[in-house]
């Protein structure tokens, strides 16, 4: 009777540790992958159309695996849509018109390694709460309880801004009771 329960707990415990092994090395919170065998739609970009330049001898020589001027570029594109300069996306430096911003925020000191920082704390952090075992293997999506803790109440930060006089002329929309 005991060699048996011996043999259950050790192929228990050999399991549970095949399991751990299995584990991806960075945790994945948001788990939105398509289960189907069908195409990805947000896999495909949609390019601009092509133009009949003006002059033929303006057109940029060949790049081969470099940029084209049909390939999409998001960023300068939804600056350009917002009304802002897309050129100011190349400019090295900060410019003189966020000089006082910059300052102001960096009054207390400043990491030059932040982004590294962070990204070893969020990794550190996603590890500690990437779910259960039975969510990881039925790769349930456990983003928004891991985040929860970090989550603002825009509600609530509401009533302290007002009780504290500050003028709030844009608010979130009242909660929804169910």
């Amino acid at each position: 009777m005991t060699l048996s329960l011996i043999r259950t707990g050790s192929l228990l415990g050999l399991a549970a540790l095949v399991l751990v092994a299995c584990a991806p090395a960075e945790p994945e919170l948001m788990n939105i992958r398509s289960d189907t065998e069908g195409p990805d739609e947000f896999a495909i970009l949609p390019v601009k159309p092509l133009e009949t330049p003006p002059n033929y001898t303006d057109l940029p020589p060949p790049n081969p695996g470099g940029s084209n001027i049909t390939d999409p570029n998001p960023r300068v594109d939804a600056i350009a849509t917002l009304g802002g300069n897309p050129a100011r996306l190349s400019e090295a430096g900060i410019p003189a018109a966020d000089a006082g911003l910059i300052a102001h925020a960096s009054r207390f000191g400043r990491s030059g390694n932040i982004r590294e920082q962070l990204a070893a704390e969020d990794l550190d952090y996603r590890r500690q709460n990437s779910g259960r075992l039975l969510e990881r293997w039925a790769n349930v999506n456990v983003y928004y309880d891991a985040y929860e803790p970090m989550t603002l109440d825009s509600h609530a930060e509401l009533e302290r801004w007002r009780q504290r006089g500050a003028r709030t002329p844009s608010a979130p929309p009242p909660p929804v009771d169910d």
